[in-house]
């Protein structure tokens, strides 16, 4: 304890050292006007910070009223809204017009001050005291250089100093991630969940997180729903958890929490279910980083997705990996406890379309495959403490009220969804699945505008009595129900898959089309820009996450058509998410299998049959050359029903079972989802 005492007083006595040097700063003669007009923007900004500091030290949070947090909420994100973001500093392109050679890496300083909003609402003073002496050590080497008439620094200074500040303070940041992913002890987010008073908006702004009217809504919205109907949603979401466990023979009484992802507004759903997940013997973790507040401007996080770049180097990756290792081991036993995410996605925001700056920082291919080999060996380490066969995770969305005057309708509509009868769902996906395996291959053919002419080939079956391909999806794991699933064939598997429209992750692809052979992406391209190269790089970074091919990891046939009918009707099919638009026609996931980590482990269909179409010739190489056996990413894309033209499983004989024709299911045994078409 006294130890903890003296360093919160050294953080303290430098922080406030570094805040004096600051609040100089605009007094400050500086010739070079431009660069003068950053640095005092940037004080501002940061003086701003310090106010907000001594409003929480003094515990404004609970004393000012609702209009003064909306305000003070409003100023600290001003700067990056949409209608001010054309002379922000925030704006790569605004940056270098305004600071020349510089623009980049003051740009990037600027959004590591803008991180600070979020340490400081945490009560992480380090985190905060590391980013002002940043800046304070930036603006030295400026106004030293200009003061002794040399010449400024030079842009590979600038970013040296930059280099060293991520590095030398990567072990500060990864520890916080792993310590908020596994530990529950101290969970800030859960305190606020389990002891606001939930009635009163006011406790949305405790997160330092932006609050617009869609959080606030939302959340007037979920207090006035009845409490039978909070606990649906709660039950739904926690017991699709339980049934994760229970469906894959894995021991949930192994584990102690559950990580519990939401956006904010949702916290009468939160609460009821950390209840729920405390029945199961599992208390929350919830790192800030999975909490969402509201969208300031998703431009802004587009433009700075690649910073990186600055720095991204094979000593500084060797660095992550180090100080990962580290943080894991420091806190093992938390992460043999840690049971998987529990997540409660949204949807029916405004649409994004991004535009591509040449003034933002872009990876270099060598960066790119550095990345990709980061990714790779990040993720081995974190399943050397997280084993994968022993967790689970569940996943469940809603709308908000940014849809539009839908939303209330589309709320009560998504709840039914969710709640569908498991029991018919899972018959009649039977009655697919017993088709199927029969078959050597599948077609699927587009119709319409759609292009899709794909043959993808399924595993073989040694003892059909015993053995199944397809997974029978019910809803657990991904609410809601419908949909089976198989790792197919990669050798074999050719032809184009092609969508004229489709939201992935929150952006729009226009015909976007992969061609595959031997069940690699052998090309792709959309429509979304004018030029071919900018169409292709967008889906490479955002589809294929900057590798260079990858496989197709899953073969589903999606079954809810309430859901389809429901979208159509309530006009919001491009705004659903992958959760629910993959049950509503054959989907296609490149990237990794869904057994991804758990080949190995038995699963069995509600028949008792095992599933055994788990790998691939990619995953295969798991034990052999770990390295190139996984892509740690896993894109789902959707033919709708209306631009289906034909899904036949083929025999080995060349007999031909119709699965789907023109939209509509023609198997004997699934008409009856054709019912919701007619309603």
């Amino acid at each position: 304890m006294v130890e903890m005492e003296k360093n919160t007083a050294v953080l303290e006595e430098r922080y406030q050292l570094v805040i004096d040097r600051i609040r100089e700063i605009p007094k400050e003669n500086f010739e070079k006007k431009e660069l003068k007009d950053y640095f005092d923007k940037m004080s501002g900004f940061i003086l701003l910070l310090d106010d907000t500091k001594k409003f929480l030290d003094e515990g404004g949070l609970k004393t000012a009223s609702l209009e003064e947090l909306k305000e003070r909420n409003h100023a600290l994100f001003t700067d990056i809204l949409p209608e001010h973001y054309e002379e922000s500093y925030g704006n790569p392109a605004y940056a270098v017009k305004q600071l020349g050679e510089y623009g980049q890496e003051l740009s990037f300083l600027y959004s590591e001050l803008r991180d600070t909003i979020e340490y400081l609402y945490g009560g992480e003073l380090e985190l905060v005291v590391i980013a002002l002496e940043l800046f304070a050590e930036i603006y030295a080497a400026f106004t030293y250089e200009w003061s002794e008439n040399r010449e400024l620094p030079s842009k590979e200074d600038i970013r040296k100093t930059l280099y060293w500040f991520v590095s030398d303070y990567a072990d500060i940041r990864t520890e916080r991630s792993v310590r908020q992913l596994v530990c529950p002890e101290g969970c800030r987010a859960a305190e606020i969940v389990c002891s606001s008073n939930l009635n009163d908006v006011r406790y949305l702004y405790a997160y330092g997180k932006y609050v617009d009217e869609n959080e606030l809504e939302t959340a007037k919205y979920l207090a006035s729903l009845p409490e039978e109907t909070i606990a649906t949603m709660a039950d739904t979401y926690t017991e699709g958890y339980r049934i994760g466990f229970e469906v894959t023979g894995k021991d949930l009484s192994k584990k102690k929490t559950a990580e519990v992802r939401y956006h904010i507004g949702f916290e009468r759903m939160i609460r009821r279910s950390i209840e729920n997940f405390e029945k199961l013997g599992l208390k929350p973790v919830i790192c800030d980083t999975h909490v969402d507040g509201g969208t300031v401007n998703r431009q802004y996080t587009y433009d700075h997705k690649d910073d990186k770049a600055l720095f991204w180097d094979r000593n500084y990756m060797n660095r992550r990996l180090e100080v990962q290792r580290t943080a894991f081991e420091k806190y093992r036993e938390d992460a043999r406890g840690y049971a998987g995410p529990a997540v409660v996605e949204t949807f029916g925001e405004k649409e994004f379309n991004p535009v591509n700056k040449k003034e933002a920082l872009k990876l270099s291919e060598e960066q790119n495959k550095l990345w990709v080999e980061f990714m790779s060996q990040n993720r081995a380490i974190t399943e050397e403490y997280i084993i994968e066969e022993e967790r689970s995770f569940t996943i469940i969305a809603f709308p908000v009220p940014e849809v539009g005057d839908v939303f209330q309708e589309l709320f009560a509509e998504t709840i039914k969804l969710n709640t569908l009868d498991y029991m018919l769902y899972r018959d009649v996906q039977q009655k697919l699945i017993d088709a199927l395996d029969t078959a050597d291959y599948c077609e699927i053919k587009g119709s319409g505008d759609n292009r899709t002419d794909l043959k993808v080939n399924l595993w073989k079956l040694k003892n059909p009595e015993k053995e199944t391909i397809f997974e029978n999806c019910v809803a657990d794991v991904n609410i809601p129900v419908g949909e089976v699933f198989t790792s197919p064939v990669l050798e074999g598997t050719n032809g184009l898959l092609h969508v004229t429209k489709v939201f992935l992750e929150g952006l729009e692809y226009r015909n976007l089309a992969i061609t595959f052979e031997d069940g690699m992406i052998k090309d792709y391209t959309c429509d979304n820009f004018a030029s071919e190269e900018e169409n292709r790089n967008f889906v490479k970074e955002n589809i294929l996450f900057r590798h260079e091919t990858l496989p197709l990891g899953e073969f589903a046939i999606g079954t809810n058509t309430t859901a389809y009918v429901m979208a159509r009707k309530l006009n919001v099919e491009a705004k659903l998410p992958i959760l629910i638009a993959e049950k509503t026609g054959p989907h296609f996931a490149v990237g990794d299998t869904c057994y991804h980590g758990t080949e190995d482990v038995t699963v069995y269909n509600p028949d008792g049959k095992e599933i055994v179409a788990k790998e691939n010739s990619c995953s295969g190489l798991r034990k052999e050359k770990p390295s190139e056996a996984y892509f740690n990413c896993h894109t789902d894309i959707t033919i709708p029903y209306d631009e289906l033209g034909e899904l036949t499983a083929v025999r080995k004989d060349g007999t031909r079972i119709a699965i789907i024709k023109e939209g509509r299911f023609v198997l004997p045994g699934t008409e009856v989802l054709n019912a919701a078409f007619d309603e």
